[in-house]
């Protein structure tokens, strides 16, 4: 991965000097054995030995695949959205799948899960049901919903067909998969769920589908590696965060994810969970969205040119395709294409991201381009381990805890109030 930020340094005042002081402050917090937060367990990660764990998930896998055409997470947050990022990204447009991966859970509409069930009616299917607590009510309405199903499709044996995704220790989904001998996994204490695609939450779904999740592991730990060292002329995570900081403090309010190939839409997705949940509290925080060129050019791109000047953009591109198309001549040339000839669309979109990042920075929109390699497992690793990583340090750059979520739970609260739940009653008379 690579980070050029030429197009966006002219926007604020560097101090590095000022800056490497902060960064290493906190670079040697986040790395002191003592650490600053109980929830940075996924920081060593890539470099923890998991031959056990991975030799389990990938037998876990395998039955799956054997005995199931389709698997259905059912998860929330960060316990569907890293794994549907990464299958999105690896997965091939239109290629036939030998099993597919669904998601239920995360969604409150009732019809998306009557068609759900409809859908697996002739199918075999298995469940990977991702909670520490178990409670959090759209995965276990959905879970109760599909556990029955199971129940009247396979009997006493339903069981061997769920693995829970879960705490070690406690929690309603773990004592059910105790009393119900469903096989478990377990989401450390220390990993919070938008930081947990690295663990089983995200590797058994990614196991499922047939891809290396050792060259995942191996992305993520090539990116702990370089950011060992945390010289902003080295360091391009830290680069990354710093550069996002500085273009908030100066007025730069909101950041877009920008890709051009749409194997990178959902990652959007998990990329905004991420630094909206861990940045987003006290007063501060970027709002991160997203676009997918050049589709959301002739939609969104009016507005990035010209409107409002609260905006930057950050550029997601890939590097290496393998498919691709050649444009051919024609003789009637009556839709002026033929000056494209011979090229490839590959080329073409090239200099689309090229021409589209120009026009934006002279309607002074601040540009930083990151460019992955290809589309690969590994490649796939180091995106989240560097989003993860820059997501921390841009976090207690502004001073707020990446790593807590308060304001979730308010809606969480009246909704059990208006819903009848016991205990809270008195919630909606303050």
């Amino acid at each position: 991965m690579k980070l050029n930020i030429e197009y966006a340094k002219s926007f604020v005042e560097f101090n590095q000097d000022e800056m490497q002081k902060r960064v290493n402050k906190i670079h040697e917090m986040i790395h002191q054995e003592e650490k600053p937060s109980d929830f940075l367990g996924w920081l060593d990660i890539p470099v923890t030995e998991q031959k056990d764990l991975l030799g389990r998930i990938k037998k876990t896998a395998e039955r799956i695949r054997k005995n199931s055409q389709v698997l259905v997470v059912v998860g929330i947050g960060g316990s569907y959205a890293g794994s549907k990022a990464g299958i999105e990204f690896l997965d091939k447009p239109f290629a036939k799948q030998d099993i597919e991966v669904l998601y239920a859970g995360h969604n409150m509409s009732g019809r998306y899960l009557k068609n759900l069930l409809e859908y697996l009616k002739d199918k075999d299917f298995s469940v990977n049901v991702i909670s520490k607590s178990g409670t959090t009510t759209e995965p276990a309405i959905a879970f109760r919903v599909l556990k029955n199903e199971l129940i009247k499709r396979y009997g006493k044996n339903y069981a061997e067909r769920v693995i829970a995704t879960t705490d070690g220790k406690k929690g309603s989904l773990h004592e059910l998969s105790k009393n119900e001998g469903y096989e478990m996994y377990v989401i450390p204490d220390s990993v919070g769920g938008r930081f947990s695609v690295l663990t089983p939450v995200g590797l058994l779904p990614f196991a499922v589908k047939g891809y290396d999740i050792d060259a995942i592991l191996e992305g993520a730990k090539d990116i702990y590696t370089k950011s060992l060292n945390p010289d902003l002329n080295k360091n391009d995570v830290y680069l990354y965060a710093v550069m996002r900081y500085l273009l908030y403090v100066s007025g730069k309010k909101i950041e877009m994810l920008v890709n051009y190939d749409p194997n990178l839409g959902f990652f959007a997705e998990w990329w905004k969970q991420l630094f909206g949940e861990s940045e987003g509290k006290d007063g501060k925080g970027l709002f991160v969205a997203s676009a997918n060129f050049s589709t959301d050019l002739h939609s969104l791109g009016q507005y990035i040119q010209e409107g409002e000047r609260h905006l930057f953009e950050t550029v997601l591109k890939i590097n290496e395709i393998n498919d691709d198309v050649i444009i051919e001549k024609e003789d009637n040339d009556l839709d002026n294409l033929n000056y494209l000839a011979g090229k490839s669309i590959k080329y073409v979109n090239e200099k689309a991201i090229d021409g589209t990042i120009l026009a934006h920075v002279d309607g002074n929109v601040p540009n930083m381009l990151i460019e992955v390699k290809d589309i690969s497992e590994h490649t796939f690793g180091q995106m989240i381990y560097f989003f993860e990583l820059a997501c921390a340090m841009s976090a207690y750059l502004l001073d707020v805890d990446p790593f807590n979520q308060p304001g979730v739970e308010k809606y969480k609260k009246n909704m059990f109030a208006l819903l009848g739940k016991k205990g809270y009653e008195n919630v909606l008379k303050k």
